[in-house]
């Protein structure tokens, strides 16, 4: 008799404004205090869609439109399994015109927006969660 390792659905939100990414650090693990993209486990009966705007918003207080679907990645869950995260293309809903203020909140310890170079920088000096800046080179969203 043969165990699955469970498969966890979760999603993240890569969210990208006048050039810059919204980040947050993870206040638990995985990756407790490293910087990542917006995200979590699906709730029951949600789209992932849903799922990837109510995580973002309870992450980093601001308000996405879910875009496309542009790669999944798996890693292990701290409690065994497996996340397979999906992760959706967003864009901050500019109800003023004003960049929408990012404010941790939920799991995360810290969010805040990145140009390409500090992306860059974080994941160099070791703050960025392992495979986060790989993804996004692969997606094509960060050179």
């Amino acid at each position: 008799m043969s165990h699955e390792t469970p498969r966890i659905p979760c999603v993240g939100g890569i969210v990208v404004d006048a050039g810059k990414l919204l980040l947050v650090q993870r206040g638990q693990q995985p990756s407790l205090g490293l910087w990542s993209i917006p995200g979590g486990r699906l709730e029951d009966g949600e789209s992932p869609e849903e799922g990837c705007a109510r995580e973002v918003l309870e992450e980093t207080g601001v308000r996405v439109a879910v875009g496309r679907l542009v790669g999944t990645v798996e890693r292990d869950a701290p409690s065994g399994g497996i996340y397979v995260i999906a992760d959706y293309l967003c864009a901050p809903r500019h109800d003023d015109g004003a960049q929408p203020e990012a404010v941790a909140g939920d799991d995360a310890a810290d969010a805040r927006w990145f140009d390409v170079a500090e992306v860059v920088a974080l994941d160099t000096d070791g703050l960025m969660a392992p495979g986060v800046l790989t993804a996004l080179r692969t997606w094509g969203l960060v050179p």
